[in-house]
């Protein structure tokens, strides 16, 4: 017999991230079984007829709808999944609290920090928990990575190097998206890529704290296009062209809070690098590095003077690791992203059951997007910027 409680889910948007969002409610009962809860997926929101067929008959939502204040005032719906374009957060954030719903957000939270903010104050005011898409802090190799910092394992930590350089907008004949709109995305790389690249940070190193930086637009251009698709696929193109009005490309130097400085770049456009996304992270007494392209595997040094073998050692992902051992039985057999997103969502869950904030919150966003708007303002004007302190419980510094 079944005793786990059920818990009403809807998710509004169903592209890649809400069907993700979707597959990791399910996954619950099975990989935290701990938490006693059997997540029902009541309803799912999106504007397309042929997302709201799929909901129902592929994803398992037992109804759907086109307009989310629908789902927003279903009794049902305890808990809400917000997974459209960046462009309507805000708004759709908003409803959420204003019906009493803890939301899991994806990021960026807002088009800019002063959307994030809004959006932070009023989960707060409203005393609701949320979650944020910050899915690479749940990867037990940042995990490890952060105890090894944050015990001492590596000595004094005296610079961290962050990369984070996709392919996903290389070829110019990709299409014109709303990821290219200032006014639908805010700024471009920034917050689509390097606003994790600055969350992994925060989180393994600590807050911040001022940024100078430079972007630049390497694909000016973009054919328009004449059938929609979902994420980065699925699209057909036209001859007609439309411009690019934010940046595919940042670098950056960074000052933290601890006297920690680092470097960071991000590019949507670089041909080559799959999903390149690296940190490295130096210290007095040893280094460790990770690429998402081999994300259950960690280069670590430990020895300031090993003698003809010194350097880094690969080891792979075990039991001490994170929440590992709850997808796989043995070291040597992968996770993979969607795992993350199964984390995330039992961090999310356990922030709804006990009041507390587990996962990645709104103020942690609001935070990310200071970062964001600070690197902007560094772009525009050439020079070092300080990123201000945000209210709220933000879980980066636990």
């Amino acid at each position: 017999m079944n005793t786990k409680k059920p818990i009403g889910v809807g998710v509004v948007s169903l592209g890649w991230m809400g069907r993700l969002h979707a597959r990791s409610y399910r996954s619950i009962p099975e990989r935290f079984p701990e938490l006693g809860l059997a997540p029902r997926l009541v309803a799912a929101a999106d504007p397309v007829a042929e997302a709201q067929r799929a909901a129902v008959e592929e994803l398992g939502f037992e109804r759907a709808c086109a307009d989310y204040h629908e789902l927003l005032a279903d009794p049902q719906v305890e808990i809400v999944s917000i997974c459209s374009p960046n462009f309507l957060h805000e708004e759709i954030a908003l409803a959420a609290i204003e019906a009493g719903k803890p939301f899991w957000i994806e990021k960026p939270m807002g088009v800019n920090a002063q959307q994030s903010g809004t959006i932070a104050r009023a989960a707060a005011r409203a005393g609701l928990v949320s979650a944020v898409g910050f899915n690479y802090r749940h990867v037990p190799a940042i995990e490890y990575m952060r105890t090894m910092v944050r015990s001492g394992a590596l000595g004094r930590i005296t610079n961290v190097r962050v990369w984070f350089i996709a392919d996903y907008n290389s070829s110019p004949k990709g299409p014109l998206t709303w990821r290219a709109s200032r006014e639908k995305a805010g700024a471009g790389v920034v917050p689509d890529l390097m606003s994790h690249g600055a969350d992994l940070a925060q989180y393994i190193i600590g807050r911040i704290a001022s940024v100078t930086a430079i972007t630049d637009t390497f694909i000016t251009e973009r054919p328009i296009p004449t059938k929609m698709g979902i994420g980065h696929s699925g699209f057909e193109i036209g001859d007609d062209l439309g411009p690019v009005e934010n940046e595919d490309y940042v670098g950056m130097l960074v000052r933290f809070d601890n006297g920690v400085i680092g470097t960071m770049e991000s590019s949507r456009v670089s041909v080559g690098p799959r999903a390149e996304y690296v940190v490295e992270v130096y210290g007095t007494s040893g280094s460790a590095r990770w690429n998402f392209e081999r994300l259950n595997e960690l280069e670590v040094c430990t020895t300031v003077d090993g003698g003809p073998t010194q350097g880094y050692t690969r080891v792979m992902a075990g039991p001490e690791w994170g929440e590992w051992s709850r997808f796989q039985p043995a070291i040597g057999t992968s996770m993979g992203f969607d795992d993350m997103k199964s984390i995330e969502a039992a961090q999310f869950l356990r922030s709804v059951l006990t009041g507390d904030q587990h996962a990645p919150s709104a103020a942690d966003a609001w935070c990310a997007a200071e970062v964001d708007e600070a690197v902007v303002a560094s772009a525009a004007d050439g020079q070092w910027h300080d990123v201000p302190r945000v209210e709220g419980r933000t879980t980066f510094d636990v």
